[in-house]
């Protein structure tokens, strides 16, 4: 058995679009997967309500409006405890495997040391997926059945955007605890706006973001402590007309994080959120067919 039989009946991602693409916009939901293959489940020692601690439930949903207005919809049907699209190719522990890892993997990245690799060790609060070792082909599989292709996908809807409208905006939608909180703790945000401490976007969209959020009436903070993962930072390119913002959504806006279920707030934050991405798909190419060059 391997990654690609896992996925073999549903598939292990989707895009979403309505007719032609209209907007030079992407949108991409590669936490929000909530298919658990069987034989995943065997292998864990959890449950199959905790194994969904790091799950970013319902993001592909709270952003659904994107592809009725004209911009693909990228989303994982995969959980993130299976395999984290949002991190290196190779950011794996070698501790998780039977076998010696490649001379090329990433083992040190902080992500890595935290237990959030590309397979990863951990879910929720430090629980282990896994009881014991696994054998390396199972990394191997996932990544060359589900990384690549999903990776691939997204390389191509990108390049099609900018090549259709001059430039591309890929809009990377994730969740968050409730509990986080930034600068002296005092402040709970409800979303954060990460562009890569400005490298990954041109300013005015990370203003735009930023300014339609809290004009609702919504705590934003930027960069801190989500500043954009591996998407974000590999996508991100602003001198060659793609760029990039990572939004996290605090979950206790719209769910219950110990039920998973929805809860009152729901609809109102999909409606803020539908008006939102109508607001944010509205704003003038002066902003990005104009960027200047980074300096040398």
């Amino acid at each position: 058995m391997s990654a690609q039989a896992d996925f073999s009946h549903i598939p292990a991602f989707q895009v979403r679009t309505a007719g032609e693409q209209r907007i030079p916009f992407v949108f991409n939901s590669p936490h929000s997967g909530r298919h658990y293959p069987p034989r995943f489940l065997a292998m864990s020692r959890l449950d199959a309500a905790t194994i969904r601690r790091s799950e970013d439930c319902y993001v592909d949903e709270l952003f659904s409006v994107a592809a009725s207005l004209g911009a693909p919809l990228l989303s994982a049907n995969f959980p993130r405890a299976y395999l984290d699209v949002n991190r290196e190719p190779w950011e794996l522990d070698p501790r998780m495997f039977r076998e010696p890892v490649p001379s090329f993997t990433n083992i040190r990245s902080p992500r890595v040391a935290g237990g959030l690799g590309t397979i990863p060790k951990l879910v929720g609060e430090g629980l282990d997926i896994y009881g014991e070792r696994l054998p390396l082909g199972e990394a191997l599989s996932r990544i060359e059945h589900i990384y690549r292709p999903y990776h691939a996908c997204l390389a191509e809807l990108l390049q099609r955007t900018r090549d259709t409208f001059g430039y591309a905006i890929l809009i990377d939608c994730h969740s968050m605890p409730a509990n986080i909180r930034v600068g002296d703790g005092s402040l709970r945000p409800d979303f954060i706006i990460g562009d890569r401490f400005g490298s990954s976007a041109a300013p005015g969209l990370t203003e735009h973001a930023i300014s339609l959020l809290a004009a609702r009436g919504y705590a934003v903070a930027h960069n801190k402590p989500y500043a954009g993962g591996f998407i974000t930072e590999h996508y991100g390119r602003p001198v060659e007309q793609v760029h990039a913002l990572q939004i996290e959504i605090n979950r206790g806006l719209y769910m219950n994080e110990r039920t998973l279920q929805r809860i009152e707030g729901f609809s109102a934050l999909a409606d803020d959120l539908a008006e939102f991405v109508r607001t944010l798909t509205m704003i003038p190419d002066q902003y990005f067919l104009t960027v200047p060059m980074a300096a040398e």
